[in-house]
Order: structure tokens, then C-alpha cells, then sequence
């Protein structure tokens, strides 16, 4: 039988999976990811500026990045309301 603080003593990520696990910081970037997410949104929709002469380019421009501004603003509302569920 262990004892709790053992449990809590081991890394949450195997360090041969991840070598910077074990020398130092492991996690992701919240919000340099949402960040990016925004950075691409804007330039998607900057593809719209050009020299078109049909439309169907903007339609696929327009729907894709709005669509990736929709999966923006469900990941800001989901991760705002996760600490209600449990």
C-alpha cells in the first residue's frame, strides 16, 4: 500500500514520452493558442482583398473563417463554464 504524498510525488506526464517533463516546465499555451486562433481568423478573412473576379473564392474564404471564429468562441465558452459542471 502507497501513501498519498508518494502519488503526488510522481510527474503527471511519463518522461519517456516527454524528456522536458522531467528537467522542467510541461503544459501548453491557452491562450498564445487563442491568440493564433484570432491571428489566422484575421488572416483568413484578409484573403478576401485581391483581385477576384468570381465570388465562389469568397464564399470558401468567408465560410472558413468563419468558421473558425465559431470554434474560437465555443472554446471561450466552454472552457469559461467547465468549473460549473463538476
Amino acid at each position: 500500500m502507497s501513501s498519498s504524498s508518494e502519488l503526488d510525488k510522481r510527474p503527471a506526464v511519463d518522461t519517456h514520452d516527454e524528456p522536458s517533463a522531467d528537467w522542467g516546465w510541461h503544459g501548453s499555451l491557452p491562450k498564445g493558442m487563442k491568440i493564433a486562433g484570432w491571428l489566422s481568423v484575421l488572416a483568413t478573412f484578409s484573403l478576401l482583398i485581391g483581385n477576384h473576379e468570381g465570388r465562389t473564392e469568397d464564399i470558401w474564404v468567408i465560410a472558413f473563417g468563419g468558421g473558425m471564429a465559431l470554434l474560437l468562441i465555443w472554446d471561450q465558452v466552454r472552457s469559461r463554464t467547465s468549473w460549473r459542471k463538476r
